[in-house]
């Protein structure tokens, strides 16, 4: 979901115990936390012609693989409702295929670029170039009404929202699997069918040599809000406390984001595009170099939690760097870069000998280590 107004959407749900236990991890012996992998997937490459209309009973969505099931977002209990994902592409779109179980199926949002997650919606989230900075968020309902946004940076760092950005040409479809807004009886759930044209989604994506990313991956995320609801007058409407408040959202997601924010895009899954046909294996391996990334995030974190604590930065990097950093069996060394407005953190990697850089507003970047030569 979107972040307006964070302090009711993305307030913690789950019990102090975890609280506590999560906050030792993340920010206390990062170094010796054992970093759980984002998920991963391999969208194929189809030739078949497309019908969008949220029913996926094409032969192409048929041997693409589903997704594993969503998790809630902190990563430690399981949905009430099932939800799965398939992704396909082809030289002009890449395409998306939900399925969600859901007994009462409803929603009152018509307009679109409202807040589609005031009602039970779908969520995707893509960062093309995996720097945390400059993705697009897309939200759908069962009445198809979509919101689609462009973030300069999460918000976490201050930095405009585009509400005006639209994802022109967007294909979408939802099929009800029993009947809209109707009280009386049981769904069983819906589902819905996008196709985003590529010409679109590379306006996020800094690195890009080709529009489509064949052979590469992007970073990307799926949500799933569910609200407890109420009948006002047979209507269906998000159900409130004895006091009058909105009773808290359900998060469910793919790739676990270990907190109640989606705006954390380090977070978000790993999708590699392959040149090969629905049904074809083609394994991807998570290069040597994000797990890099993902130790510096975790620094990155440190860092802020500090700043928060204390008014200041961490500027000596013993002191943030408290433990070696072994990736793949080789050491990491990190370096601390302090200057007049903020600061940077930067690895060489062994894999590839490039220079990966963390800037002080989370913006990640990676370039081939000046040598001299």
């Amino acid at each position: 979901m979107d972040s307006i107004n964070q302090p009711e959407f993305y307030r913690q749900k789950s019990s102090l115990f975890f609280t506590a236990i999560f906050s030792l991890l993340c920010f206390g012996a990062f170094a010796q936390q054992k970093i759980v992998a984002p998920r991963q997937y391999t969208a194929f490459r189809t030739s078949e012609a497309m019908n969008i209309d949220g029913k996926a009973d094409e032969e192409a969505w048929e041997k693409a693989v589903w997704s594993a099931d969503f998790i809630d977002i902190e990563g430690v209990r399981t949905p009430t409702y099932k939800t799965n994902v398939k992704m396909l592409w082809d030289e002009e779109y890449l395409y998306f295929y939900a399925e969600m179980e859901e007994p009462h199926v409803w929603g009152n949002l018509k307009q679109r670029d409202t807040v589609i997650f005031y009602n039970n919606d779908f969520e995707i989230f893509i960062d093309p170039d995996g720097d945390t900075h400059n993705y697009m968020e897309f939200e759908i309902n069962a009445l198809n009404t979509i919101w689609d946004l462009y973030l300069v940076k999460p918000y976490r760092e201050s930095a405009p929202v585009i509400d005006s950005w639209d994802i022109q040409g967007i294909k979408t479809a939802v099929h009800i699997n029993g009947t809209l807004n109707n009280p009386e009886d049981t769904d069983k759930g819906w589902s819905v069918e996008i196709a985003m044209p590529w010409k679109v989604l590379s306006e996020a994506n800094t690195l890009a040599t080709k529009e489509v990313p064949e052979n590469e991956f992007w970073r990307i995320n799926f949500s799933r809000v569910n609200w407890d609801f109420d009948l006002e007058n047979n209507r269906y409407a998000r159900k409130k406390d004895k006091d009058g408040k909105y009773l808290p959202e359900y998060n469910w997601v793919w790739s676990p984001q270990w907190v109640i924010n989606m705006h954390e895009p380090e977070w978000w899954g790993y999708v590699y595009f392959s040149a090969a046909t629905p049904g074809s294996k083609d394994e991807f391996r998570i290069p040597e170099d994000e797990k890099i990334k993902w130790e510096l995030y975790a620094l990155y974190r440190k860092q802020k939690k500090h700043f928060q604590e204390s008014g200041d930065w961490i500027t000596s990097v013993k002191q943030l760097v408290e433990h070696p950093v072994i990736i793949g069996g080789k050491s990491v060394k990190i370096a601390l870069e302090v200057h007049s407005e903020g600061w940077n953190l930067i690895a060489v990697s062994p894999f590839t000998g490039k220079q990966l850089v963390l800037r002080e507003d989370g913006k990640f970047s990676a370039r081939k280590e000046n040598t001299g030569k």
